[in-house]
């Protein structure tokens, strides 16, 4: 590749950061071919952290204990917002979470169920590779936060493990 084409690549490739940031978005892949032997493959992207969407919990104040009711606040600050919990998981890659290896097979995790540091919790596919989200600690699965088949962004809690 000629000096002259390399300019112009990177030209076009600070031409399409601008495109991605000026219209707000936060992927752009192209491919520009030049001969039947020769073609550029750019991917430009950048992180954007996505606030999940505030979920509302509701505890019978009148059949809780008093010990109970003093907790029920923190519990449902703890239950608006999951990624802050100290037992979430953050996918680690902008893509789409599958809970199970392949359609009809069994899911990797479920709610309640006992899991060890480095078990499988679901797979996130990103450019065509499928990613394995290992446990970082071993726990109790406590809630799974995305559905099947979901579009996740970096960061987005994935699933509780306490």
């Amino acid at each position: 590749m000629t000096n002259k084409t390399h300019e112009a690549d990177v030209a076009f490739i600070k031409a399409l950061a601008e495109l991605l940031r000026d219209n707000d978005l936060t992927e752009l892949e192209v491919k520009r071919d030049y001969s039947e032997d020769d073609s550029l493959n750019v991917r430009v992207a950048r992180q954007t952290i996505v606030a999940p969407a505030p979920v509302q919990t509701t505890v019978p104040v009148a059949a809780a204990a008093p010990a109970a009711a003093a907790a029920a606040p923190v519990a449902a600050a703890a239950a608006e917002d999951p990624a802050s919990h100290p037992g979430a998981v953050a996918s680690p890659m902008v893509g789409t979470v599958y809970l199970q290896a392949e359609p009809g097979s069994p899911a990797f995790i479920t709610v309640g169920q006992q899991v060890a540091e480095g078990d499988t919790l679901l797979i996130v596919e990103a450019m065509k590779t499928m990613n394995h989200i290992p446990a970082p600690k071993s726990g109790i699965v406590k809630r799974i936060l995305v559905e099947d088949g979901a579009a996740v962004e970096f960061g987005s809690p994935l699933a509780i493990i306490e």
